[in-house]
């Protein structure tokens, strides 16, 4: 086994989110590719990050932009070649940083060699690798489960007579992991994948892979920890390396079933507790709900409290699904600068390992199109024609898509000002945000004080002060409406970290206790602090990390 000091490595760790088609085009197709990430190491680099963690570049129609994989073994043509992904890995492994793969195995695309074989014949021995049901009585679907890009989760193959069953796109059809065989040509992928130096995975959807069909029963089927603690017997576990999990469903109680040490399953999941904040009870993201600071503390706080002595957090504001981070939790108007530093900050000063999703380090915003036209995703697509269809105005939807469509974070990464943010030197598979000609990469680091050296200060930060890694949490003013503070302690030191998540200047009544406290003021987006008088007055969106003094 690896040495336990080595393998907990990754907790010390930020990890940046590449996506790779919106990330850098090196060849002028309007796409981002392989060559680019290279190209732009460097850059990433000077950043700090220890690890990259990639979105799917494996072969495939691109039907979901690379999470529809036809061939695991395989580099997609837009992205690049095979030879290219080794040369990333050993150029990033030159720069002290580790290639996180993404890891779709919920499903693939219905071009992937399993499934083509498997619609041959019901006797083909890849039939077993999916689903598949005769119709019902009246013959139409097995049961009512309706995809989540809308429509049947069933899809009728005419020369069988059987459905197929698929959760996303009728072209990404599900796996069965019921069938031995496909746990084990999915164990010996990976294992392929690490022997070529990665550093481990992100696992899509992993919460689905012990689904039962028939029982409706998607999320935590009873098989899933099963699945998960085999994999890691088979691959992951012997090896130096970080697993992410992506569960939608987590709860705290589920994290640590994932997570914790002795269970052999993953490193840490994914939770979205506090993103689905913002969602409607009936219409989920589609529909906006206001931020509530209240709420959103309280979830921290019950995630750091439930992790803080077995398992571990993952931290992030936004990644390839998401809205950007500074137009979802900040101000992406006058403060944007201001409160895309606050986010920084009280990411980085919680306890868990963070993540950066390409562009928040320089203030990237969400965008809007002026037309559904402009649109590329295949969910916001798909689920603007059939709720318009089924009578939603097309203003709603709209607004819909501009507060929590997938777009919003697959705008290209804006590097200059020059035409299409420096992006590429042809047309890009989707437009930039307009905005790139004052928020761009070399602006950025024209500027000493701007939002990206706040980013590369947390993260020399966090590699030099213990503290950030292994303290523990403790929340302070829990029912203050606009600040959100707390305490981090490890080995006799004490940080204290404030945010004022609003736009407006806050009067802050500080503990008795803590009046009158000296200390380093590690970061801020304003005057530093080295003092906590008995009335703090914060300016809009002002945040700070104090180190005490040792008393």
């Amino acid at each position: 086994m690896t040495d336990r000091k080595t393998a907990e490595a990754w907790k010390e760790a930020v990890v940046y989110q590449v996506y790779p088609r919106s990330f850098m085009d090196s060849n002028g197709d309007g796409i981002g590719d392989l060559a680019g990430i290279i190209g732009k190491l460097d850059y990433l680099q000077q950043l700090g990050v220890n690890l990259l963690w990639l979105s799917p570049v494996y072969r495939s129609p691109m039907d979901d932009n690379g999470y529809d994989i036809s061939s695991y073994e395989d580099i997609a043509e837009v992205f690049g070649t095979l030879q290219e992904m080794e040369r990333l890995i050993a150029e990033a492994k030159v720069r002290d940083m580790g290639i996180l793969m993404d890891l779709v195995v919920n499903h693939t695309s219905d071009e992937h060699p399993w499934f083509l074989e498997a619609l041959k014949s019901t006797n083909s021995p890849y039939r077993d690798f999916y689903i598949w049901r005769k119709p019902a009585a009246d013959g139409g679907p097995p049961n009512d489960f309706r995809s989540y890009f809308g429509g049947s989760g069933w899809t009728f193959d005419i020369a069988s007579g059987e459905y197929y069953f698929h959760q996303f796109s009728k072209r990404q059809p599900d796996l069965n992991w019921d069938n031995p065989q496909v746990r084990e040509e999915v164990h010996a992928m990976m294992n392929r994948w690490l022997d070529k130096g990665i550093s481990g995975f992100r696992m899509d959807v992993i919460d689905l892979i012990g689904k039962d069909v028939d029982r409706q029963v998607m999320v935590n089927g009873k098989n899933l920890h099963q699945f998960i603690h085999q994999m890691n017997r088979a691959t992951f576990g012997h090896r130096d390396c970080v697993t992410v999990g992506e569960t939608w469903s987590a709860t705290p109680e589920d994290a640590l079933l994932y997570s914790a040490e002795q269970r052999e399953e993953l490193s840490m999941v994914f939770q979205f507790e506090h993103i689905k904040l913002f969602w409607d009870e009936h219409d989920g993201k589609w529909c906006n709900k206001p931020f509530n600071l209240l709420r959103f503390k309280e979830v921290i706080d019950k995630w750091q409290r439930a992790l803080a002595h077995q398992g571990w957090n993952s931290l992030f504001w936004s990644n390839h699904d998401l809205p950007r981070a500074v137009s979802r939790f900040g101000d992406d108007g006058r403060y944007r600068v201001a409160s895309a530093k606050m986010l920084a900050t009280a990411l980085h000063c919680l306890k868990g390992t963070p993540y950066i999703y390409q562009g928040e380090e320089i203030g990237m915003t969400n965008v809007r199109f002026a037309s559904i036209d402009d649109y590329r995703d295949i969910e916001s697509l798909n689920l603007y024609r059939e709720r318009t269809e089924a009578g939603v105005s097309d203003a709603q939807m709209m607004e819909g898509i501009y507060a929590n469509g997938r777009d919003n974070a697959r705008t290209p990464m804006q590097w200059d000002n020059s035409p299409h943010a420096g992006f590429t030197q042809g047309t890009p598979w989707i437009a930039a945000n307009p905005n790139y000609q004052q928020v761009n990469v070399a602006a950025a680091l024209a500027c000493p004080d701007s939002i990206f050296f706040h980013y590369q200060k947390l993260v020399a930060l966090r590699k030099k002060l213990p503290l950030l890694v292994h303290g523990d949490f403790q929340q302070i003013f829990a029912d203050h409406p606009q600040v959100f503070g707390w305490l981090r302690r490890f080995n006799g030191q004490t940080l204290v970290v404030i945010n004022n998540f609003t736009p407006e200047p806050v009067t802050l009544d500080v503990p008795e206790a803590m009046q009158g406290k000296q200390g380093t003021c590690l970061i801020t987006n304003s005057s530093p602090r080295v003092r906590l008088p008995a009335s703090l007055e914060l300016q809009p969106f002002e945040s700070f990390a104090l180190l005490l003094e040792r008393s």
